[in-house]
């Protein structure tokens, strides 16, 4: 079961949450969209159920055995932009008109995969209390979460499967290749997981974001304006 949060009248905007977070972290860009928006927790993730295995693909699936029917653009933050460019594929049945990548992580060590590797194999950390817990879950979203614990036996630990920290390094350059929809793809000025060189080096017309780090969305949602307008008007044109 993957959960979503609704809103709005119009065009329908597909929201993709970042590793460790939940839908609820677009709440102030979703007040810009001029439309719908329909935000989705990942598998693995705040009140979703988890994966038997976690790869973009199986995240792009589930997201669109819940995507509403009908033309529909998707924006994703990290990876959740990983999985809106899959679901732009066209493979996976759903409508994409448009779709943005926010801060997706282009290049990879052997160090870093190592290191998800290592993450996706330890058991859940559980906590005495529900605020130790979120304090955790927030420091793997790298955001502020306040719906992303659950309650188990002994206390409480974030929702987040440890196991989706294995879902590996993207083929980008793949995704982008076979896109069916008109990409936008940007990044925060100051993002140090994609920097502005990776990611012009990827695309010639990247959006760079001004004063904003690698969770734009959350620390300035406004300084996505230009990628909701760009999106925009791809759907409705």
């Amino acid at each position: 079961m993957v959960h979503v949060a609704r809103g709005g009248e119009g065009p329908v905007l597909v929201l993709l949450h970042g590793l460790g977070a939940t839908g609820s972290v677009w709440r102030g860009a979703a007040d810009s969209w001029p439309g719908a928006w329909v935000a989705v927790d990942l598998p693995g993730h705040g009140r979703s159920a988890p994966l038997d295995r976690y790869s973009f693909g199986s995240l792009a699936a589930a997201v669109a055995s819940a995507a509403p029917s009908g033309p529909v653009a998707v924006l994703g933050h990290s990876l959740g932009g990983v999985v809106a460019l899959a679901l732009a594929s066209g493979w996976f049945g759903v409508d994409v008109r448009a779709v943005g990548a926010v801060g997706v992580k282009l290049r990879w060590t052997p160090e870093e995969l190592a290191k998800a590797a290592a993450l996706a194999g330890k058991p859940a950390r559980v906590f005495g209390t529900r605020d130790e817990a979120e304090a955790w879950a927030s420091r793997l979203a790298g955001v502020p979460v306040d719906d992303g614990v659950v309650e188990v036996d002994g206390g409480w630990r974030a929702a987040l499967d440890p196991a989706a920290f294995g879902v590996g390094a993207p083929d980008v350059a793949g995704l982008l290749a076979v896109a069916k929809a008109p990409v936008v793809l940007a990044a925060g000025e100051l993002d140090p997981m994609c920097p502005p060189e990776h990611l012009r080096a990827a695309r010639a017309d990247g959006l760079v974001l001004p004063g904003v780090g690698h969770n734009a969305h959350v620390e300035q949602p406004e300084a996505l304006g230009p990628v909701l307008d760009r999106l925009h008007g791809l759907l409705v044109r």
